[in-house]
């Protein structure tokens, strides 16, 4: 297959996050498998123009700022001859409207992490929050007839109240590296210790955690809040009007090596967002024979199974979050129970599968007749 992949980012780019690593990981393998896979992208101030990152072309233009205004003229100076047997969109921030830029395209179809809906204004100033939902307003009308890739159900869910026929979305699961994320009982901390992994913006809900923290029985707990974000200084500010400053601890941008350390050092990761696509942080927790308390939200419930790889609680209610981590920090023999369920259920979600999944769905669209009930095409 000849493949046109459309992201506002690549892997490279400094402000790259899960969507980036989701799409390297399935695409730049399908590309080492002997597709034709070129990235059209936002690039960043000093970035070369050209690169080739997972055995993938990648084309940026502009910056995240204004690749939606140099996007669809580029593609026509540069892309539209083709012939392409795909143009896949990752819809994961503003959509271009791809289905709408012709060429010589077989095939649009739109990758969806999660939209954000009415969270925009909760992760965005309200301008550009504003512009987020308008934006996100007429895809049940451009994209109806485009097929569509979700990270999970509850996207799928999503993008049916949106107008997308049910019929015309395919979940497939992303993966995670469970060969390098893996457990180490010999690792945990002697006490227990709760870590948050991600960006430190309001609408993640870290604020919940530390609030949820505070209410703990268990007063030998500790906190490790690792990532970055403009929402760091009101989070420490919190932490130290709630008396939490010995025993909260902001560890910034950690390496991928203190990431995995952290997650098999820790009794719990906990983690409050409202919408999220998936949750990979919760399975990579999960590979780690690590629990997760999360909030019952869209997305994150089909990443977190209650009371089999961690606990579920109501979005919002820090004193069920509490209970929840105390019941952990009482019980190291439920930990341990907990973190062997969590190791086999995150097994199952490999990158392999996720690639193999996307390469049938991609050549089922293409070629509709010559799968018969599936398999492997190149």
């Amino acid at each position: 297959m000849r493949i046109l992949l459309v992201n506002w980012q690549d892997n490279d780019n400094p402000l790259a996050g899960g969507a980036e690593i989701h799409m390297h990981e399935i695409f730049g393998r399908l590309a080492r498998r002997g597709h034709t896979v070129s990235l059209l992208c936002g690039g960043w101030p000093g970035c070369a123009p050209r690169a080739r990152i997972d055995d993938m072309e990648v084309r940026r233009v502009g910056t995240r700022a204004t690749f939606g205004a140099l996007a669809y003229p580029y593609f026509r100076r540069e892309f539209a001859a083709g012939p392409w047997d795909i143009l896949l969109e990752d819809v994961n921030k503003m959509p271009l409207y791809t289905p709408l830029w012709g060429g010589n395209v077989r095939r649009v179809v739109a990758l969806v992490p999660h939209l954000f809906g009415s969270t925009a204004f909760v992760a965005l100033p309200a301008p550009l929050a504003a512009a987020v939902w308008l934006s996100e307003r007429p895809l049940g009308s451009v994209y109806r007839r485009v097929p569509f890739e979700a990270i999970s159900e509850s996207t799928r869910d999503d993008l049916v109240a949106r107008g997308i026929p049910r019929a015309n979305v395919e979940v497939i699961y992303p993966g995670i590296d469970v060969q390098g994320y893996t457990p180490d009982v010999a690792s945990r901390d002697p006490n227990p210790v709760f870590a948050y992994l991600g960006r430190l913006k309001k609408y993640k809900g870290v604020h919940i955690v530390i609030r949820a923290f505070a209410r703990m029985r268990n007063r030998r707990a500790s906190l490790s809040i690792a990532g970055a974000g403009d929402y760091r200084d009101e989070l420490e500010r919190l932490a130290r009007s709630l008396d939490l400053a010995d025993r909260v601890r902001f560890l910034g941008r950690i390496s991928e090596p203190e990431k995995l350390a952290l997650l098999r050092r820790a009794w719990g990761l906990v983690f409050a967002s409202p919408k999220e696509g998936w949750g990979i942080t919760n399975l990579e927790a999960a590979a780690c024979a690590t629990p997760v308390v999360a909030s019952n939200s869209p997305g994150i419930r089909e990443s977190v199974r209650d009371g089999e790889t961690g606990f579920l609680v109501p979005h919002g209610d820090t004193q069920a979050m509490a209970a929840a981590m105390d019941r952990l920090a009482d019980s190291p023999a439920l930990v341990e129970k907990l973190g062997q369920q969590a190791r086999r259920f995150a097994e199952s979600f490999t990158w392999e599968r996720a690639a193999d999944e996307t390469e049938r769905h991609l050549a089922r669209l293409i070629h509709p007749d010559a799968l018969g009930g599936g398999g492997k095409t190149v």
